[in-house]
């Protein structure tokens, strides 16, 4: 069987670029377009359509119309099911295509997008399909000659909001749940990276999905996502993306009471004691860190290292870093790509700057690579101390801090010693210490002798402010179905 360094990948068709409201593709109400860019060239992919309030608005209606009168609100669920499976497959017919258009729009190699990213699309989307007619209540006893039980009912029209960062990703884990639960949809993809939110509705309609359930609008934040967060017409709101971001969204949900989970960021400790497979250790802490040019809201950017093995260690992460290839993200070689946009590539060398400035050790990179895309060095700083800014805030691109710890007691305080808590992981032969960690790290997801291990029956999200409820598995249900208890008299 080929595999993705078997292919020669080119540019992919652009197809959708319009708004997607109740199954028609529509320009703007205002007419607006803006750029996406190919963060490789610096170049115009296209110009989309810039949905705004009065788009939104549409697609709310269209969404309302949907889930309260219409053919999704009558459907078994396990032809909701049915359709989702669909769905997965014509991602799957397509793959290659989809594949191309990821890199070109966010930027990241073809080899992550074509066996990572979209390889746990297809998954979670089946995932979900399964578990569209096993959504269900109980028969509950209760005090009295009474018949008492509960149903798990669809929470209404879905208000999403997605990162730029793992754009089709995103959709998966936001469709599947809310679809499978029987909700319907309004989506605003990051104005970064529209086109795979976009070319994922093409695929739904041919799927046959209904007019309504799912809405695509294109735009920025303050004129497309806040009108979405207000509308009254919304009954929940599920975002992904930064922690002050999710703050303001989750104030404004207030006002109307609305449903709200959030995924936001983190600052990650990636622990690794000295009896840990050291090599095995230094391929998963680099692989936690730079995947995905360090756009990652799990990212291991704390790396402590027990003192009697730092120099070593840091030394191997070093000649990883010197091998690593840099280039166009649709050559099969390529491991690593560009930042998503001039504004994500200002805000990483400013941390780089602050990392110098503060007296880290800038061991590798800490500078731009080449002339032309937004591309930066992979960087490792070493002697990093915990109160440095480096060490404290989520920089979001290849930035790896390496810290030292003495012992397990000293390790567990300062991993904790910050306001996120998204992930954390252990590197040790020491079964009985890998679980003591384990239970004393404040974080939603804690690797073991591994990072970034990811399916779609694992919960995912954070403790602390790194949001709040859970992306993926059974939990995920939990945030766009209601309970509703039936208590029947049956006489005296």
């Amino acid at each position: 069987m080929a595999t993705v360094l078997d292919k020669q990948f080119v540019p992919p068709t652009i197809q959708e670029t319009e708004c997607f409201i109740d199954g028609k593709w529509t320009p703007s109400i205002s007419g607006d377009r803006f750029d996406t860019v190919n963060p490789a060239t610096e170049e115009v992919i296209c110009q989309v359509a810039e949905g705004g309030p009065e788009d939104i608005d549409l697609a709310v209606k269209a969404a309302r119309k949907a889930f309260d009168t219409g053919v999704w609100s009558r459907m078994d669920a396990r032809d909701r099911g049915r359709l989702l499976y669909k769905l997965a497959d014509l991602i799957e017919e397509e793959i290659d295509e989809l594949a191309a258009l990821e890199s070109l729009d966010n930027g990241k190699p073809i080899r992550e997008s074509r066996n990572a990213d979209l390889p746990l699309v297809i998954d979670c989307l089946r995932y979900y399909a399964g578990y569209a007619d096993k959504i269900h209540g109980q028969t509950i006893p209760v005090r009295g000659n009474y018949f008492t039980y509960t149903r798990r009912e669809a929470v209404g029209v879905v208000g999403q909001i997605i990162p730029w960062n793992f754009p089709m990703l995103m959709v998966a884990w936001k469709w599947g749940p809310a679809l499978a639960a029987g909700c319907t949809v309004v989506m605003k993809p990051a104005e970064q990276t529209p086109l795979s939110a976009l070319r994922m509705a093409r695929l739904a309609q041919e799927a046959g999905f209904p007019d309504g359930v799912i809405n695509v609008v294109p735009g920025f934040g303050p004129t497309a996502g806040e009108p979405l967060v207000k509308h009254a017409g919304v009954d929940k709101i599920a975002f992904t993306g930064s922690t002050d971001i999710g703050k303001r969204i989750m104030r404004e949900c207030a006002d109307t009471l609305k449903r709200v989970t959030l995924e936001l960021g983190g600052k990650s400790p990636n622990i690794v004691f000295a009896d840990a497979d050291l090599d095995s250790a230094v391929a998963g802490s680099h692989a936690g860190l730079y995947f995905n040019q360090g756009q990652t809201c799990c990212a291991g950017s704390r790396l402590f290292v027990q003192e009697s093995v730092y120099d070593e260690f840091v030394e191997k992460l070093v000649n990883m870093n010197h091998a690593r290839k840099l280039g166009n993200p649709l050559d099969p070689e390529t491991e690593q790509g560009p930042q998503v946009n001039q504004e994500q590539f200002d805000r990483v060398m400013y941390f780089i700057n602050k990392g110098k400035s503060e007296g880290a050790e800038c061991l590798t990179g800490g500078d731009r690579f080449g002339n032309l895309g937004y591309y930066i060095q992979p960087t490792l700083f070493g002697n990093v101390s915990d109160e440095m800014t480096i060490a404290r805030e989520e920089i979001f691109g290849p930035v790896l801090s390496v810290l030292k710890f003495k012992d397990i007691d000293d390790i567990a305080r300062r991993a904790n010693a910050t306001v996120y808590g998204l992930a954390a992981a252990v590197w040790t032969r020491d079964v009985k210490k890998a679980h003591a960690m384990a239970a004393k790290l404040r974080a939603g997801t804690v690797w073991v002798n591994c990072y970034n291990v990811f399916d779609a029956a694992q919960p995912f999200g954070g403790f602390k402010q790194s949001g709040i409820g859970r992306e993926l598995g059974e939990a995920a249900l939990a945030n766009y179905t209601e309970t509703k208890s039936v208590v029947v008299s049956l006489g005296s």
